[in-house]
C-alpha cells in the first residue's frame, strides 16, 4: 500500500462523517429522494457562490455538457452540424458532451505553460460552421478568459465554460479586461453556460456522481431542467426528447454539506502547490506556473513535465518505489483515441481537413511527459516534504 496516496477519499471525508451522517439521515427520513428540498437548497448556494442567477442540478458532469449545448439547440441558438472549438488536450468527456449534442468539436493546442487553450490560436481554428468555444479550466487553473471573452464577443460566438477541474477558482478585477470581464468572476460565470461535475475526486466531490449546470440566462436553466428530466416541465407532458438527467437529493445533501469547506480546502492546495514550485529544484522536471493572482488556480491537480516519455515513467515508477502515488492525466489525446478515428472512407473525422487535421503535436507532447503528484488538502507538511525531497533526489 502507497504510504501517500495520489488521494485518499476515505481520509479526505473522514473529518465530516457527522455531517454527511446527519445529511444522510435526514434524506432518509424526509421520504422526498429526486428533486427535493436539498436539491433547491444546494442549487441556490452554488448559484450564489459561483455569482450566477441559475443552477440546474443534474446526474454528473458528462451530461451537464451535454444538456447545456442541447438546450442551446433546443432555443434555436445552435444547430445541428455547427462547429465548438475546444482544447485538444482535454479530457474525452469535453469531446463526448458536444458530439452527443449532435455539434462538431474542433481541436485547439494548449499553451505550454498553463496547459489551457491558447487564445492566439483560435482565429486559426475558425471556419465558416464555427458557432462556439467550449472553455476547460483544465488542472484547476482558469483559462485566459479576458482574451478569450474578447475574441467571443469579436466573432460572435457563444461561450461555454467546462469547470469539472475548477471549483471555486476565479478571477481577480485587477486581472480582467475592462471591456469584457472587469469584475471578480468564478469559473463558470464567464459564457452563456456551464457545467460542473461533483465526481468523488473533484474539489468538491459528492459521494457518487453528480453534476451541474450554472448560466444567468432563465431560458437556458429551464431547458436544461427539462431535458434532464425527460424533457418535461409538467408532468405527463413533454416538449423535448430528454434523457433521464438528475442531481438525487443524497448527493445535494451532502455537498450542501462540504461547500462551506471549499475554500479552506483550495487554500490548502494552493500552499501545497506553492511549496512544490518554490522547492523542487530537479532541472529534469519543468514545474507548473503560478499565476500572478493566486487565487485563479484551485490545483485540482498538480502536474509536472519531464523532458519525454522514458524520463516520465522512469519518474512514476521511481515515486512508486518510494511509497508515492501519482496518476497521468491524460495518458492518450482525444485525438488518438478510437472513439474519434476518422472512418475508413475518410468522410468523417474529428477535425475539418483543411484546417490543421490530425496536428496536435502539444497535446500529444503533454499526453507524453505530464505527471500529477499528490496535492490534496489532507498532505500533512511532513508528507509534502518527503515529496519533493524525492522529486528532488531522482536521476535519469
Amino acid at each position: 500500500m502507497q504510504k501517500i496516496p495520489f488521494l485518499d477519499l476515505k481520509q479526505l471525508n473522514a473529518p465530516y462523517m457527522d455531517a454527511l451522517k446527519a445529511a444522510a439521515a435526514q434524506v432518509v427520513e424526509s421520504g422526498w429522494y429526486i428533486r427535493g428540498s436539498f436539491c433547491e437548497k444546494f442549487e441556490k448556494a452554488f448559484a450564489d457562490y459561483c455569482g450566477v442567477k441559475y443552477a440546474v442540478g443534474v446526474g454528473n458532469g458528462l451530461d451537464g455538457l451535454t444538456l447545456m449545448l442541447r438546450a442551446e439547440i433546443e432555443l434555436g441558438r445552435l444547430n445541428a452540424g455547427d462547429e465548438i472549438l475546444v482544447p485538444s488536450n482535454t479530457y474525452i468527456a469535453t469531446l463526448l458532451a458536444v458530439s452527443a449534442a449532435g455539434l462538431v468539436p474542433v481541436l485547439v493546442e494548449p499553451c505550454e505553460k498553463s496547459f489551457n487553450m491558447d487564445p492566439a490560436r483560435l482565429d486559426a481554428s475558425c471556419g465558416p460552421r464555427t458557432r462556439g468555444i467550449l472553455v476547460v479550466h483544465l488542472y484547476g487553473r482558469l483559462a485566459d478568459m479576458p482574451a478569450i471573452c474578447k475574441f467571443a464577443k469579436e466573432r460572435g460566438l457563444l461561450l461555454f465554460e467546462d469547470c469539472a477541474q475548477a471549483h471555486g477558482a476565479r478571477l481577480s478585477a485587477a486581472a480582467g479586461d475592462p471591456q469584457a470581464c472587469n469584475r471578480p468572476r468564478f469559473a463558470g460565470s464567464f459564457g452563456a453556460a456551464a457545467a460542473y461535475s461533483f465526481y468523488p475526486t473533484k474539489n468538491l466531490g459528492a459521494l457518487g456522481d453528480a453534476g451541474m449546470v450554472i448560466t444567468d440566462d432563465a431560458e437556458i436553466a429551464r431547458v436544461v431542467r427539462m431535458l434532464g428530466n425527460y424533457g418535461s416541465e409538467k408532468k405527463y407532458v413533454n416538449k423535448y426528447r430528454g434523457v433521464n438527467s438528475r442531481l438525487d437529493e443524497m448527493q445535494a445533501a451532502f455537498l450542501l454539506a462540504k461547500l462551506p469547506h471549499l475554500d479552506a480546502w483550495n487554500a490548502r492546495r494552493r500552499e501545497i502547490a506553492a511549496r512544490y514550485v518554490g522547492e523542487v529544484k530537479n532541472p529534469l522536471l519543468r514545474l507548473p506556473e503560478i499565476p500572478a493572482d493566486p487565487r485563479e488556480h484551485v490545483w485540482h491537480v498538480f502536474t509536472l513535465r519531464t523532458p519525454d516519455r522514458k524520463t516520465r515513467d522512469a519518474l512514476q515508477k521511481y515515486l512508486e518505489s518510494r511509497g508515492i502515488g501519482t496518476l497521468i492525466f491524460y495518458p492518450i489525446p482525444p485525438h488518438r483515441q478510437e472513439a474519434y478515428a476518422p472512418s475508413p472512407d475518410g468522410r468523417e473525422s474529428l477535425l475539418p481537413a483543411d484546417r490543421l487535421a490530425g496536428k496536435f503535436p502539444i497535446a500529444e507532447s503533454m499526453a507524453e511527459t505530464v505527471l500529477s503528484i499528490p496535492v490534496s488538502q489532507v498532505l500533512t507538511d511532513a508528507q509534502v516534504t518527503e515529496i519533493i525531497g524525492a522529486l528532488n533526489e531522482f536521476v535519469f
